[in-house]
């Protein structure tokens, strides 16, 4: 899962470098930590967010076998 959000956020920035995903798993939850450039900022989260949902619902896709809930923040949350 790490992989492909990476993969996507990467397609969207400028500064791939500073591209950072890290995640971390409780007993019934997980959460994405998506780290980019803040001049980058703006193309993740996309006009009205829509970006952002979307980046969320795929990592809701990928990780639903599990049945935990997903939560995914960008920036320094």
């Amino acid at each position: 899962m790490i992989d492909a959000i990476k993969y996507i956020v990467s397609c969207l920035v400028e500064d791939k470098d500073a591209v950072k995903v890290d995640i971390e798993e409780n007993d019934d939850e997980t959460i994405v930590r998506v780290k980019v450039a803040e001049q980058d900022m703006g193309r993740v989260i996309g006009k009205n967010g829509k970006i952002a949902s979307s980046i969320r619902t795929i990592a809701k896709s990928l990780i639903s076998k599990d049945r935990k809930k997903v939560f995914v923040k960008f920036g320094d949350q």
